[in-house]
């Protein structure tokens, strides 16, 4: 059993690309380090680093292909980091740690947060999710199933050109 487990994870190793494989281990820890803020720090104090804020304007940026690229490998290595964690990362680490990325190689990016009913209406659901371009970097498709509440854009967006 844990040698099969060990097996399966070294050849799912393996088939990363050689970006992937680097940021593996370094995405692992900024996991942690997302999900300490996360429990540690007041969401006020977090959103002035999360991008610019554009209130409920739900919009994505256009990606070149280099960007578009980035921001994929970016997916990969911020899921696989995050199965691979013994502490809890859900949406909202995943999401901070997916803008740390691609705003460090220059990726435009939006930052989603939402909410959602559950089938009998009672209760909310929370969700955060990052895409950048048509890549869903963080988050999945979540558009359809969550009503944004906050949206923060990247700050490197000009509008006008």
């Amino acid at each position: 059993m844990f040698l099969s487990l060990i097996t399966r994870k070294i050849n799912s190793f393996s088939r990363l690309r050689p970006f992937e494989k680097a940021w593996l281990l370094p995405a692992w820890f900024l996991l942690g380090l997302c999900r300490l803020l996360v429990l540690l720090i007041p969401f006020r104090l977090i959103s002035t680093h999360l991008g610019a804020p554009y209130g409920t304007v739900a919009w994505v940026p256009v990606l070149d292909a280099r960007e578009e690229v980035m921001a994929h490998a970016i997916s990969r290595i911020i899921q696989s980091a995050a199965r691979n964690t013994p502490w809890k990362s859900n949406c909202f680490p995943q999401a901070i740690a997916a803008r740390v990325l691609l705003g460090l190689y220059g990726v435009p990016y939006t930052l989603f947060f939402g909410v959602s009913h559950d089938a009998s209406g009672a209760e909310l659901n929370a969700h955060a999710w990052v895409t950048a371009g048509r890549v869903r970097v963080s988050g999945g498709g979540s558009f359809g199933q969550f009503t944004v509440l906050a949206c923060f854009a990247s700050h490197r967006i000009d509008f006008f050109g």
